[in-house]
């Protein structure tokens, strides 16, 4: 696990999503307000001649159950509004508009699989550890499936909605067994609301009642915070040892 403590937590994680971007890349994005400014630093070096998308395809994590994809605060249209619709990537994103929700879970895992896995997963984290929509409690070993929103998830996302009643109750979201096979995980967190989640993700024990407590077991996960959400963490020191004596040959 490598834990990177940056005042530009979108730009390091961009450094970390496009040194997986190359033709017959598979992306995995999150939406919320964390990724945001890798997706903007992600477009800026497009922009800039620096990066490419051609031939590039994108699995997001999660959308609401029984919000049209029309819906501005869907995450198929929010995804598309802030990132693959300028970069020009195809994506697939749960359907919630679909009559058979379990089958459409099933059809989302296997159209992973079918495009060779996710190569690179970014991720945000919940105040209350979650990770996608898997709220505390969740199987470690959990597939994509309809999960309850908690009561403080539900008053975290108001603030995209007129009232906290516009807010869905269930969600589909990749489970944390299918998160844990993308082949790179990067989860940004930033704001000093975050610190107990991420201390509990990174150095509190494995546990369902921490869902993001699962990434400890993945081969290849980075952590990038900024000060605030790294203020409970009690080896701060030694990720910036880390971090200042990373060799040059080791790659993201």
């Amino acid at each position: 696990m490598e834990v990177v403590i940056t005042a530009d937590p979108g730009f390091v994680a961009a450094d970390a999503i496009a040194a997986h971007v190359r033709p017959g890349a598979v992306l995995g994005l999150a939406t919320g307000s964390s990724p945001l400014p890798v997706y903007a630093e992600l477009l800026r070096r497009r922009d800039a001649g620096d990066l490419s998308f051609d031939g590039v395809q994108a699995f997001t994590l999660d959308e609401y159950v029984d919000l049209p994809r029309a819906h501005p605060q869907s995450y198929h249209a929010v995804i598309r509004r802030e990132f693959t619709e300028a970069a020009g990537i195809t994506v697939d994103a749960p359907n919630s508009e679909a009559t058979d929700i379990p089958a459409e879970a099933a059809r989302y895992e296997t159209a992973i699989r079918n495009a060779g896995g996710i190569d690179v997963q970014l991720l945000g984290i919940g105040t209350d550890g979650h990770i996608g929509f898997n709220e505390p409690g969740s199987s470690l070993a959990s597939r994509t499936r309809v999960k309850t929103l908690t009561p403080q998830t539900r008053a975290d996302n108001a603030r995209f909605f007129d009232s906290i009643d516009d807010v869905p109750v269930h969600v589909l979201t990749q489970g944390l067994g299918t998160i844990l096979e993308a082949r790179h995980l990067v989860l940004v967190a930033t704001g000093e609301g975050k610190a107990a989640a991420v201390a509990a993700a990174v150095e509190g024990p494995v546990s369902a009642m921490c869902p993001s407590s699962v990434l400890q077991l993945h081969r290849h996960v980075t952590f990038v915070v900024d000060e605030a959400a790294a203020a409970d963490l009690r080896l701060t020191d030694y990720y910036r040892f880390v971090a200042d004596h990373k060799p040059e040959w080791q790659a993201w």
